[in-house]
């Protein structure tokens, strides 16, 4: 095989692979955009709401809004906890709902999208609504 022909190749791969990186920088930069949107405006009061309904059926909870996301986490374990939080790592960057639990030597760990195929700025309150139902079994 010819030196060149090898050069060409692995330019042709290291360029690829550039505007890859250059695109998934921009790709995650407007999702965060959009997804700080989310958060402010949709996110965050649902969370309040459920909340309030946890705390009214004694399931005691704090809501938490740590720096790219909104989480509930019990009064009675720290480490039993859901929260909504961006996911860059896939190909397409969406929303997911994350939830833990712990108990005993167990750990329970669920994350799934919102709203799979759903741009981050189509989602709405419903959804969270719905996927924060999915998962809140975590304070039972």
């Amino acid at each position: 095989m010819e030196t060149s022909d090898v050069r060409k190749r692995i330019l042709d791969v290291l360029n690829s692979a550039r505007r890859d990186a250059a695109e998934r920088r921009t790709r995650n930069a407007e999702a965060g955009a959009a997804y700080e949107k989310f958060l402010e405006t949709v996110a965050t009061k649902v969370f309040r709401q459920v909340a309030d309904v946890l705390k009214a059926e004694r399931l005691h909870c704090a809501l938490e809004t740590p720096v790219g996301a909104v989480r509930l986490t019990s009064e009675r374990s720290a480490s039993d906890f859901v929260e909504i939080r961006l996911d860059t790592n896939a190909a397409r960057p969406h929303v997911v709902v994350h939830a833990e639990r712990v108990k005993g030597r167990e750990r329970y760990e669920e994350t799934q999208p919102i709203r799979e195929g759903v741009g981050i700025e189509h989602l709405t309150d419903e959804d969270v609504l719905d996927a924060l139902a999915g998962v809140i079994g975590v304070f039972a």
